[in-house]
């Protein structure tokens, strides 16, 4: 069986080769299977960002935010979902977040 990172490399390589549908859906297999995989939700985030599946780009990144409270680029990344998705005030909040965690 590969490992989280093999899929998640095969799913890079999809995205790579043009397919980020076909990326999307085995970083969502991957993701299934690891719940707690930070990186494999960020990318989840953005690939659905690229897609235009902003709800499911806000749930991405709300599940990096939960794993990784403490690194400020997590909510940045929020923000953006949410700025996409039009959730201009739950943007805001994580871009405010952010920032106070960059000191």
């Amino acid at each position: 069986m590969d490992t989280r990172d093999d899929r998640y490399a095969a799913a890079e390589k999809l995205k790579d080769g043009g397919d980020l549908a076909g990326a999307v859906a085995l970083m969502e297999a991957l993701v299934a299977d690891e719940p707690d995989f930070a990186l494999a939700h960020s990318a989840l985030s953005a690939w659905c960002i690229r897609l235009e599946r902003y709800p499911e780009a806000v749930r991405h990144a709300r599940r990096v935010v939960e794993l990784e409270p403490s690194d400020p680029f997590s909510f940045t990344a929020l923000s953006v979902a949410c700025m996409r998705a039009g959730m201009i005030p739950e943007a805001e909040d994580a871009l405010a977040r952010s920032r106070m965690l960059q000191g």
